[in-house]
């Protein structure tokens, strides 16, 4: 049996960062809450939602079904509103395939109705599917505003739809959102950043502590500085404060 405690700043932040790094989708798991997410006033008492997820084990295919169906029954409130009532059960598995409803689709609709919610009325969504990767290029006049500052919106929402598709997904996908180009201009302000900083470390012989940013981004700073023989980086801390450190070699 293989599980994975997380955190997260919100409950489906964390079962998203958990399901990513065990590489299944949501309906092979079981999920326990452990803490729910508390904001706190003024940034303070504030803590991280934190989840337990196992992996259910193998079974034989009649019980599997049967388990699939259990699940369903004991899906959370919040994720069963976002799911179309099933249609009768047959026997036929082929019927049963064309009645799932298809991930991409159910993450577009999602989507939209996210924007709406912000009052974002002019959303368009286009979609490339690469191998596990789908990814999900969104275009509007409020495009800041789904941005958020540094990303935060655009991670948060990233996150969420990365759950809605393997709800229903036959087997993991990773998701990636994109508003007109941010990921790479962004990219490119953390390379930047990270030769800034680095240097910095060497001028000042300190190490430096960037902000917290999620795992795909430090990675490219990570990357930024493979081969630099001056300076070594590393994470610190739990998630959703985890940050790099660039540290000068002595």
């Amino acid at each position: 049996m293989k599980q994975i405690t997380q955190t997260g700043a919100t409950k489906e932040e964390a079962i998203a960062l958990a399901l990513q790094k065990l590489g299944v989708s949501r309906k092979q798991v079981e999920i326990e809450v452990l803490q729910e997410a508390k904001k706190g006033f003024l940034g303070f008492g504030a803590r991280p939602a934190e989840v337990r997820v196992t992996i259910i084990e193998e079974v034989t295919e009649e019980k599997e079904k049967g388990q699939e169906k259990l699940a369903e029954d004991g899906t959370p409130e919040e994720v069963k509103a976002s799911i179309e009532p099933q249609s009768e059960q047959s026997n036929d598995e082929e019927v049963q395939e064309e009645e799932q409803p298809d991930p991409i689709e159910s993450a577009v609709q999602y989507l939209t109705n996210i924007a709406k919610a912000m009052d974002i009325h002019d959303l368009k969504i286009e979609t490339e599917k690469e191998g596990k990767t789908i990814l999900f290029k969104l275009e509007s006049e409020k495009a800041a505003l789904i941005i958020g500052k540094r990303g935060a919106n655009l991670n948060a929402l990233q996150q969420l739809t990365q759950l809605v598709v393997n709800k229903t997904a036959k087997s993991y996908v990773t998701v990636r959102l994109d508003v007109e180009n941010y990921r790479e201009r962004r990219q490119l302000a953390l390379e930047q950043l990270a030769e800034r900083m680095a240097d910095k470390a060497i001028r000042t012989g300190k190490k430096v502590a960037l902000e917290p940013m999620p795992s795909y981004e430090r990675k490219i700073i990570h990357n930024a500085l493979a081969n630099r023989l001056d300076v070594e980086t590393y994470s610190e801390g739990v998630e959703p404060n985890r940050h790099l450190v660039i540290e000068p070699v002595k």
